[in-house]
């Protein structure tokens, strides 16, 4: 195939891209179709890719395509049905995908755009483990671009689609749109089913060839040698494609090429995204000597060099951080995939059962999540837990694991919770996917539990992820076989080097090859052992789950349950006192406590029945964790002495944990921890002028500033006149001293030690304030008493003058029954 700036200009190509500015897009949807049915795969192979990026968008994000990710049936129910029809997996775009397979063409994709570590491994001449890219790297001629993949039809329309949720940017308009509606998202439901069937087997393409493409395209001679930095496996079905002789064969496996495409096209693009510390870790010493070798050897070669590591792999340290939609997208190819395994035929699920006449699709239901899924899922779901913010957005990512977790959820006999509502025990069946899976379970839970212990579990959202993860891990005997699955790990080795070594260089794959081994306890062994090597390395240090430094994490976070259970009956009651304390006027939104021990939390807004949410979750996850790890409540009573978490008999007066220094008080690891979280608060009020304070809601901004003014200049003006009126010692010095006078800053309680003496001589003389009348509540209470007035005939004036003779009388009496009392309007 030529390169496309040597091709012939295409009228086809010109007139469909002059239509996608003139015509309606059902319009151009059915032009579309027509020119699929009626046209040669010659002519249509050079609108292939201005189709597909006219569809899914730019690789760059720039041009958006057809929005798959935001458009919904309900909103736009016409274009949605017409992209649904276009873009199904038996549709018009899949036939024009088959009719170019069947020609063999090829399409170049850049790989610029390719996740970070494929990108950099490529670029430093160290092919990728994934047979994805295996004989498909094409170097550039000279003075060409850069390095390109050259792709099948079927694998370049499957990169667009894939990509397309990570490099395509929603619409500011279209950030609350519910992902499980959108048309990508059942897109990806559809093809999943389609692709990957939990019954029957994979359909056919709608081609009019009787043999089909062919699996793999032309291998390309490189320019220069590859390094690998993993095991090469070539492809689990490739032998029944190349040599698909017998007509009664299973048509499954001349197409199950398909399949396992899909598969490695959605693993590569959603989950190969982590950092470079896991991109080094993840190498095997044999890999990085095959590296060594090269670039010892490449330095005499006649072709280019290559581009420095330090240079290729610096190119993709930038901090990825996936959406909460691309972590609902990768839950859906989860379950999927569990959905898929588990069909398996009863008799075929056991690896004795394996045999020559079992049929590709069975096999590939055996391998998808072992071979393809686990050890990027592990890596992504790790740097979830590293870089994700401790907020509620969480959740996403919390399920996605815990959907992993459980495979009997997705098994066709799925189990139910019984009449009495506790779970049914997890079969003894799934002992082997719980061990080849152990750090899935046990290092990613001690993730977890350093993520609750950071974050705030008053709040109900907080609380919800807490009881979701200790309820799945409660779950009956499946703590039982995570600690066996330890115990695999850390017995003693009984095993010739040799073997050992073979086994944990090698990726965990279907234990077949491990059956010949007699003893089936060291077999169940090996394979933990594997699991844990192939994903952390042989040097790695492991954290046993139930060991002492877990348990102590586990305790610590039961204490801070406990804390917040404390703090959330707090809040409520604290919330129960303001609101009967309030007058009436604060039910019209006009007051507002600016002098409350606690912040905003979720409490406040969703009121009692938040409240008891978040007391039932806590406590539901409090008793999981002792059901887990034995805890008794002796241990957890003594825990709470011990850290010093008893409070008062209201809650809400002790301060937060301290030790008493040169300056004042210092806060220790514990009490910053309480003061982070919400257990505990020191009651702050304003210390500064009150003239000055910031305007509250329940004030009128502008009537403030007015007022601010107006006093500051009578203040100015007449300061020699009102201090000598508040020297006088008769009655009407004492009066004006009520209204006049305000306490000393001097005279406060500092909090802060370094404002003392910055502060302690600011004594300022008799002023007027006039702030008060600024206040909605003070206005209001103003028409009211109008109001009343006149529904007795009593005009403005006269009410106005009886208002003023009453709060004579009132501040006269105030007056004589004390001078040290506070200015009515502060």
């Amino acid at each position: 195939m030529a390169f496309p700036h040597l091709q012939q200009p295409s009228f086809l190509l010109a007139s469909l891209k002059a239509d996608s500015i003139n015509k309606p897009f059902a319009q151009r949807c059915q032009d579309l179709v027509k020119v699929i049915e009626d046209f040669p795969a010659k002519e249509l192979h050079a609108i292939f890719p201005w189709l597909v990026e006219s569809i899914f968008g730019s690789l760059d994000g720039v041009l958006l395509g057809w929005n798959l990710r935001c458009l919904q049936g309900r909103v736009s129910p016409v274009e949605y049905s017409l992209v649904m029809e276009f873009l199904d997996p038996g549709g018009p775009m899949m036939k024009l995908v088959y009719k170019l397979q069947a020609e063999d063409y090829k399409f170049d994709f850049p790989v610029s755009y390719l996740p970070g570590p494929v990108k950099a491994s490529i670029q430093e001449r160290v092919l990728p483990d994934s047979p994805l890219y295996h004989n498909k790297v094409q170097f550039p001629p000279a003075g060409g671009l850069g390095l390109n993949l050259a792709l099948n039809p079927f694998e370049y329309y499957m990169f667009f689609f894939a990509l397309s949720l990570i490099t395509q940017k929603p619409l500011p308009g279209t950030l609350h749109v519910r992902t499980s509606d959108c048309a990508y998202f059942i897109l990806v439901d559809r093809y999943l089913s389609w692709f990957l069937p939990t019954e029957g087997s994979v359909l056919p393409p709608l081609s009019s060839s009787p043999g089909g493409p062919s699996p793999s395209p032309a291998p390309r001679t490189p320019s220069m040698p590859f390094a690998s930095y993993g095991l090469h496996h070539t492809s689990l079905l490739k032998r029944h494609i190349s040599h698909q002789t017998s007509v009664n064969a299973d048509p499954a496996s001349h197409e199950i090429w398909r399949s396992e495409t899909l598969l490695q096209v959605f693993v590569e693009m959603w989950l190969h995204h982590y950092s470079l510390e896991m991109y080094q870790k993840m190498q095997s010493p044999h890999a990085k000597l095959e590296v060594l070798h090269y670039r010892l050897s490449v330095s005499s070669a006649l072709h280019s060099p290559a581009q420095p590591s330090l240079q290729a792999l610096h190119a993709y340290q930038e901090s990825f951080t996936p959406t909460e939609e691309h972590v609902l997208v990768v839950r859906l190819l989860i379950k999927h995939l569990h959905a898929f395994s588990n069909s398996l035929k009863p008799e075929q699920v056991s690896p004795s059962a394996h045999s020559h006449a079992t049929s590709p699709l069975e096999e590939f239901k055996r391998a998808a999540i072992p071979r393809f899924v686990q050890q990027k899922l592990y890596l992504f779901l790790q740097h979830c837990f590293g870089h994700w913010p401790l907020d509620a957005s969480f959740r996403a990512v919390l399920e996605m694991w815990l959907s992993y977790l459980q495979p009997w959820r997705y098994a066709p006999d799925k189990q139910s919770q019984s009449s009495d509502g506790q779970a049914r025990c997890v079969s003894e069946r799934w002992a082997p996917f719980v061990q080849e899976n152990l750090l899935m379970y046990t290092k990613l839970f001690v993730g977890f539990l350093s993520r609750a212990l950071r974050t705030d579990l008053v709040s109900p959202k907080n609380a919800l992820m807490v009881f979701r993860v200790a309820k799945v891990f409660a779950q009956p005997n499946l703590a039982e076989m995570i600690q066996k699955g330890e115990q695999l790990f850390l017995e003693p080795e009984l095993v010739i080097p040799h073997r050992q070594h073979r086994l944990f260089a090698a990726p965990t794959f279907p234990g077949s090859f491990l059956s010949s081994w007699p003893p089936a306890v060291t077999d169940t062994s090996f394979k933990v052992k594997s699991h844990v090597y192939s994903l952390e390395g042989q040097d790695c240090k492991y954290t046993p789950m139930f060991g002492p430094e877990v348990r102590t994490l586990v305790l610590r976070l039961a204490q801070l349950i406990t804390q917040a259970k404390q703090t959330a009956k707090s809040i409520s009651d604290q919330c129960g006192e303001s609101t009967a304390g309030r007058p009436f006027l604060s039910w019209l939104g006009f007051f507002s406590d600016t002098n409350s021990s606690y912040p905003a939390n979720d409490l406040d807004d969703m009121g009692q029945d938040s409240v008891r949410k978040t007391d039932e979750y806590l406590e539901k996850a409090l008793e999981y964790l002792c059901q887990m790890f034995r805890l008794s409540e002796a241990q957890l009573a003594q825990l709470t002495l011990a850290l010093g978490t008893t409070q008062d008999e209201n809650g809400k007066k002790q301060l937060p944990d301290c030790i008493v220094g040169e300056d004042g008080l210092i806060l220790t690891p514990l009490g910053r921890y309480q003061i982070i979280n919400g257990l505990r608060r020191f009651d702050i009020e304003y210390q500064g002028d009150s003239e000055l304070q910031p305007i509250r809601s329940y004030e009128i901004a502008s009537l403030v500033r007015f007022l601010f003014r107006l006093s500051s200049t009578i203040n100015h003006r007449f300061a020699g006149q009102m201090a000598a009126l508040c020297s006088r010692a008769d009655f009407l010095g004492s009066f004006c001293r009520y209204h006049l006078m305000e306490p000393g800053l001097a005279s406060r309680h500092l909090l802060s030690p370094v404002g003392q003496g910055r502060t302690a001589n600011r004594v300022r003389g008799p002023r007027l304030s006039l702030r008060f009348l600024g206040s909605y509540r003070t206005l209001l209470s103003l028409l009211l008493a109008f109001f009343v007035a006149s529904l007795f005939c009593i005009g403005p004036l006269p009410c106005a003058l009886l208002l003023v003779l009453g709060y004579f009388l009132y501040a006269a009496a105030m007056t004589l029954l004390t001078e040290q009392g506070k200015p009515h309007q502060l």
